[in-house]
């Protein structure tokens, strides 16, 4: 059976993806490269427009009481961040049609003008997302609600990978990609990892992640067309059993 390396925080997200690839048939190598670290900051409340772009950043501003301007558009990036909106009773008035920043800039671009703009993210946000905004005419206001941090004692698949005991890699950000290689350079094995990765399946939800990758020297295999966990789980898995539909995934792109 394949060693598939999963990097999602630990909590539910991480429970989920270890359970897809064990019903692919795949043994998933937990090693989570990513937790979470609430700021304690709220979005403005006198916005035209508030964006929110995860499940995490709806269930801390849900958390902490939170409520938008009665008038205020509520945009959400995704159906995931959607959902967890509307479970906690908030209203969501425009899920942009690509789930990605650049999405939702193509969604607002001929409404920003002199729209104040209220983004709440993690501390990674894209500049896609703010700088898009910017050139359409909006004030656009940025709170952190929470920094992402690497876990203590992550990068057992570095090691893994390292030693040639990896039969994929599943990226679901940038972030993951350099956190992975902070982890095996503190193990002392990083060009032993990266060159372990290339003989493996890597897999990229996006291009900004497979840019990372590349960066980096880690050659991506596979990016599938949505940009969720489990296509991108499936394709990768269908690339290591010699699944010729891997391959149209793998250079059609990804949100």
């Amino acid at each position: 059976m394949h060693r598939v390396a999963v990097f999602r925080p630990n909590d539910e997200r991480l429970a989920r993806a270890c359970d897809l690839l064990c019903d692919l048939d795949a043994v998933p190598v937990a090693d989570p490269m990513l937790a979470v670290e609430p700021t304690g900051a709220t979005p403005r409340e006198d916005a035209d427009y508030v964006v929110l772009t995860s499940k995490t950043g709806a269930e801390l501003v849900a958390e902490a009481g939170w409520r938008p301007a009665d008038d205020a558009t509520v945009c959400a990036i995704g159906e995931r961040t959607a959902d967890a909106l509307r479970r906690a009773g908030y209203r969501v008035d425009l899920v942009p049609e690509e789930f990605s920043s650049s999405g939702l800039v193509a969604a607002l671009r001929d409404r920003a003008a002199g729209a104040r703009v209220e983004v709440a993210r993690s501390d990674h946000g894209s500049p896609v997302l703010t700088d898009g905004l910017n050139d359409a005419g909006a004030y656009v206001h940025e709170t952190v609600l929470y920094r992402l941090v690497r876990p203590p004692g992550s990068g057992d698949s570095a090691e893994l990978a390292a030693a040639g005991d990896l039969d994929a890699a599943l990226f679901t950000s940038s972030l993951t990609v350099a956190h992975f290689l902070d982890a095996a350079a503190e193990r002392g094995v990083r060009e032993a990892a990266v060159a372990g990765l290339n003989e493996a399946v890597v897999g990229a939800i996006g291009e900004p992640t497979r840019d990372r990758a590349a960066a980096a020297g880690v050659e991506v295999d596979v990016v599938p067309e949505t940009a969720t966990f489990a296509a991108l789980a499936r394709a990768a898995v269908e690339r290591l059993d010699g699944d010729g539909n891997a391959d149209a995934d793998a250079d059609a792109g990804g949100a």
